[in-house]
């Protein structure tokens, strides 16, 4: 079985991002970028299935400008067998990505494919569910654990109240939450192979996708700061700051 897997370009998530000062979006300018750490448990949950001998085929799929290439050898060094760049200058949004794994899924036929529930730097968590209604393919959102048996896969998935158990049938839409698995770390002899497994470039045209946005950022502004701290003498004064400065109870 083939998997396909999304792999997003994020700001690296250790680093403090700053506003751009006219508030039109993130300064990303000289600033470490990594792989969304979503899509680095799809990756690595479908090395994972490689290795345990339900998969035969990973393609690690990016859209994005030409630094997405690093991002791709990545995936490549944690065990993916090739990947495919869509390059676009246009920005990126939930539908089009969407579209362009709908477009990749009709020309590639995998039985499954993974997505990180959501993107660290947009957080809109919708690209798995927009592609599961375009294909007309069952959706699995969140998973913690995904299993596969014969046709089916077998998935338990977080929700508010607990854990919830589903049988899925192939070809399936996933998105990963962060207790499916640890991602491994890279080693420099996979990073040197990963240079000579094949990385195709294609754009979107050539999938008859359009790239062009639908949602327009109004404006991005920094949280309000939180104010300091303070320290109470005891209980009783501690219920008289809840209950007459703070008015909490």
């Amino acid at each position: 079985m083939k998997v396909l897997v999304g792999v997003k370009r994020v700001v690296d998530a250790n680093i403090k991002v700053r506003v751009k000062s006219d508030g039109s979006g993130v300064d990303t300018a000289n600033v470490k970028m990594a792989m969304n750490p979503f899509c680095e448990i799809a990756v690595e949950q479908a090395v994972r299935m490689k290795e345990a001998g339900s998969v035969s085929e990973i393609v690690a799929v990016s859209i994005g400008g030409p630094q997405c290439q690093e991002t791709l050898r990545t995936a490549l060094a944690m065990g993916a067998d090739r990947a495919i760049l869509v390059e676009t200058s246009e920005e990126v949004q939930p539908l089009a990505v969407a579209k362009v794994f709908k477009a990749l899924c009709e020309k590639e036929q995998p039985g499954l494919v993974i997505l990180g529930k959501q993107a660290i730097d947009d957080d809109n968590n919708q690209s798995g569910q927009m592609l599961s209604a375009l294909l007309g393919w069952p959706q699995a959102t969140f998973i913690s654990k995904i299993e596969i048996s014969g046709e089916q896969a077998q998935i338990t998935r977080e929700i508010d109240g607990g854990l919830e158990q589903l049988t899925a049938k192939l070809p399936l839409v996933a998105t990963t939450d962060l207790r499916l698995n640890e991602p491994r770390y890279v080693t420099l002899p996979n990073i040197m192979k990963a240079k000579k497994k094949p990385l195709e470039n294609i754009k979107p045209d050539q999938l008859g996708v359009d790239m062009a946005p639908r949602l327009k950022t109004v404006t991005v502004a920094e949280p309000p700061k939180r104010s300091a701290g303070v320290k109470v003498a005891d209980v009783a004064e501690l219920v008289d700051k809840l209950k007459n400065e703070v008015r909490v109870i």
